[in-house]
């Protein structure tokens, strides 16, 4: 009688594996996704003046295309969690890139303020259940040491996407008008979802979790490396992975609850410190007395510093990861401080702006990262999903807040002060985290 071959652990099958060139595949993919998701989230702000030049539009009547695709954003990422712990990450991941593409090609087209708000409504949609599910499948195909490290390095696609378009929009609208944006923004998503359709995998953990038939995991562990004779495959996830289960009900369940509401709180204070500074520096620099030119300069160092993002997966793979995002923040938070007592002295400026930067866009990067470790097969997209949603709404908070503040007449180094505070609520929130994972085990 032929001895039967034990189940094939999967997530050990990764760790025991160089990163194979399939897996590096993946990954180039899904920066990809996120890379043109961060091109179209900033193409509005970069068309904005010329928009309302050409249509004679004032910056309030602007304000709902602005916002249209946060709005979509938040909704986009609710329902495409769900979905992808249902029915798996691949095929929500795909329509959302040739959504937000064909979104932005009819968004090139409108000839009205509603028509061109309707059209980034549904731009936000695609682009809001791109990210989260980019994020859920990258992060299943790393080896668990290393996870953190190459999710992040993904991750970091969508600040330089953000970059990118600026750099094309300035170049692009003085010679073709900026629906050439638009168009760009439009075209490439499409031409990447056809790529995705014949090159993209499902996630092997995913198709395990559901109990796929073995040919098809075999079919894809054998592009990473030799299985053997091996035939049935398994994960050791101490949560049931019934392929019934409600993804909502792990998140919101006794063991996941706490840490879901953490995360929800640690993302939405990070982004509410994003926004209000990405907005708002330029004109509380211009207060201190630096000209419009330096004010635009130095403000537009804050956000660079998402691409540091790796160096703090590598410290998450090898520490506590919820310590050393937490003591990212909590840094962020001085730092951001500190922005306030420079004063209008150009040099410090430079210098504390570009540390605060560094940390602050670092340590928001991570959590996707951070929330994808933290979840089972069975509620991952969900919950990372659910969390980008959660601090969408702290995007929109960040930029009405300072707004608030400057009604209150506080000073400038008043406001920075304020809006360390978030910083540091952020940084209690993953402490808290991480006592409560390290208590329930």
């Amino acid at each position: 009688m032929r001895h039967q071959q034990p189940a094939l652990d999967v997530q050990q099958f990764l760790d025991n594996r160089p990163f194979s060139a399939y897996q590096w595949l993946v990954f180039a993919l899904c920066f990809c996704v996120v890379l043109l998701d961060g091109f179209d989230t900033a193409s509005i702000g970069y068309i904005a003046p010329l928009l309302m030049a050409e249509w004679g539009q004032s910056k309030a009547q602007l304000a709902p295309v602005l916002s249209a695709a946060l709005v979509g954003l938040i909704f986009g990422s609710m329902v495409a969690g769900p979905l992808a712990d249902r029915f798996g990450r691949r095929r929500p991941l795909v329509g959302a890139v040739f959504l937000f593409g064909i979104a932005s090609l009819f968004a090139a087209k409108a000839d009205s303020l509603t028509q061109l708000t309707i059209f980034r409504f549904i731009t936000g949609i695609g682009l809001g259940a791109a990210m989260p599910n980019a994020i859920t499948l990258m992060s299943e195909y790393c080896p668990g040491a290393r996870r953190a490290t190459l999710t992040n390095g993904m991750f970091c696609g969508f600040p330089l996407g953000a970059a990118l378009g600026g750099f094309l929009a300035a170049w692009m609208m003085p010679h073709w008008g900026w629906r050439s944006v638009l168009l760009v923004g439009g075209v490439a998503p499409v031409l990447l979802g056809v790529v995705l359709l014949l090159s993209l995998p499902e996630s092997v953990r995913f198709m395990v979790a559901r109990a796929w038939p073995g040919a098809r995991i075999r079919a894809v562990l054998s592009r990473i490396g030799p299985i053997g004779n091996s035939q049935d495959f398994r994960l050791a996830e101490t949560c049931l992975t019934d392929r019934k289960l409600n993804a909502l009900n792990v998140m919101f369940s006794r063991r996941y609850a706490f840490g879901t509401a953490m995360l929800w709180i640690t993302y939405f204070m990070g982004l509410v410190i994003f926004y209000a500074l990405v907005n708002w520096m330029p004109v509380l620099f211009r207060e201190t007395g630096l000209s419009s030119r330096d004010a635009t300069m130095v403000a537009a160092l804050f956000p660079l510093g998402g691409v540091g993002a790796v160096a703090l997966g590598w410290l998450m793979d090898r520490y506590n990861a919820d310590r050393m995002v937490a003591i990212g923040f909590a840094l962020s938070s001085v730092a951001i401080f500190t922005i306030g007592q420079a004063g209008g002295e150009l040099s410090a400026l430079v210098i504390i702006v570009m540390i605060a930067g560094t940390l602050m866009s670092t340590s928001q990067a991570s959590l996707p990262s951070l929330a994808a470790q933290y979840y089972p097969t069975a509620a991952r997209a969900s919950g990372v999903a659910w969390m980008l949603a959660a601090g969408r709404i702290g995007a929109i908070a960040g930029a009405f807040l300072v707004g608030q503040l400057v009604v209150l007449k506080l000073d400038f180094s008043m406001i920075l002060a304020v809006l360390a505070i978030p910083g540091l609520l952020a940084a209690t929130a993953l402490f808290a985290k991480q006592r409560f994972v390290a208590r329930t085990g």
